[in-house]
C-alpha cells in the first residue's frame, strides 16, 4: 500500500500545486471584476477542485447533515482540526454561508492562491507570538463577520491533531466571535479521517481513507451561558470522532 502511496501522492501533489497556480490569477481577476462576491465564487470553485482532487488518493469527502442551517444569518462553524484538508470541504459544502477562517499570519504570504485568499478574502491573520495583535485582529475579524453577514470557521484546538484524537478546546476565539455576533448560531462540525492523509508524514500521503464531516444541530449563541455552550459544543464534536 505504501508503494502505491508514493505513486498516487506524486500525481496528487502535481495536480494540487497546479490548481493553486492556476487559481491565483483567476482570484485576482475575480476580485478586480466582481469585487468580494466575484472573488468568493472563484474561491468556492477552487475548493471544489481541491476536494475532488483527493479522489486521486482514493479519498472521497462526504458531508452528513441532518439539520437545516439558518440562512442569511452569521454562522460560527466550530470543528475539530486534523489536517489542512479540513478547510476546502468546509468552504465548499457551506459556501452559502461564506465561512471565513482564522489563520496564522505566516500563511498570508508566499503561498499561491492560499495566501491571496487569506489576505483579500476576509480571513483573520493572527500572530501567535503577539497576544495584543491576536486580540486586536480577532476583534476586527468578529466585527467584519457581523458587518458583512458572513460566517466564521474556527478550530478551538488551535493546532492539528496528528492522530485524530481531539485536543482540549480553548474558549478565547469563540468567545470573541460570540461577543460581537450575539444573534448568530454555532454549528459544531466533527471531522473524521483527514489526519490519515499525513499518517506517514509529509510524504507519501495516505490513501483510501474517506473523510467524513458530520454536522451537528445548530445552537443559538444566546440560548446558553457561554461556559455551558462551550461544554456542549465540545461534547457534540468529540462524541462523534472516530479514532
Amino acid at each position: 500500500m505504501k508503494i502505491l502511496s508514493y505513486f498516487l501522492s506524486s500525481i496528487f501533489c502535481v495536480v494540487f500545486f497546479l490548481l493553486l497556480l492556476i487559481f491565483h490569477p483567476i482570484q485576482w481577476i475575480g476580485l478586480k471584476i466582481g469585487g468580494q462576491n466575484g472573488h468568493q465564487k472563484v474561491v468556492d470553485i477552487m475548493n471544489w477542485f481541491i476536494v475532488k482532487s483527493l479522489l486521486i488518493l482514493g479519498i472521497p469527502v462526504r458531508l452528513e447533515n441532518k439539520y437545516k442551517i439558518p440562512e442569511n444569518q452569521t454562522i460560527l462553524f466550530v470543528a475539530n482540526h486534523q489536517s489542512m484538508f479540513d478547510i476546502p470541504p468546509i468552504i465548499w459544502f457551506f459556501r452559502k454561508h461564506c465561512p471565513k477562517f482564522v489563520s496564522k499570519k505566516e500563511l498570508g504570504k508566499g503561498i499561491p492562491s492560499i495566501s491571496f485568499n487569506l489576505k483579500y478574502g476576509g480571513a483573520a491573520l493572527i500572530d501567535r507570538k503577539d497576544r495584543k495583535q491576536a486580540i486586536t485582529e480577532m476583534i476586527t475579524f468578529a466585527k467584519r463577520i457581523h458587518k458583512n453577514n458572513w460566517s466564521a470557521a474556527i478550530f478551538p484546538e488551535g493546532t492539528r491533531s496528528r492522530n485524530g484524537k481531539p485536543k482540549s478546546f480553548a474558549s478565547n476565539g469563540l468567545k470573541m466571535l460570540a461577543k460581537y455576533n450575539p444573534d448568530s448560531y454555532v454549528v459544531p462540525l466533527t471531522i473524521n479521517n483527514s489526519w490519515k492523509i499525513f499518517k506517514y508524514g509529509k510524504f507519501p500521503l495516505g490513501v483510501g481513507s474517506p473523510i467524513k464531516i458530520i454536522t451537528h444541530e445548530p445552537i443559538k449563541i444566546d440560548s446558553l451561558p457561554f461556559d455551558d455552550l462551550l461544554v456542549k459544543i465540545e461534547a457534540d464534536i468529540k462524541g462523534a470522532v472516530v479514532e
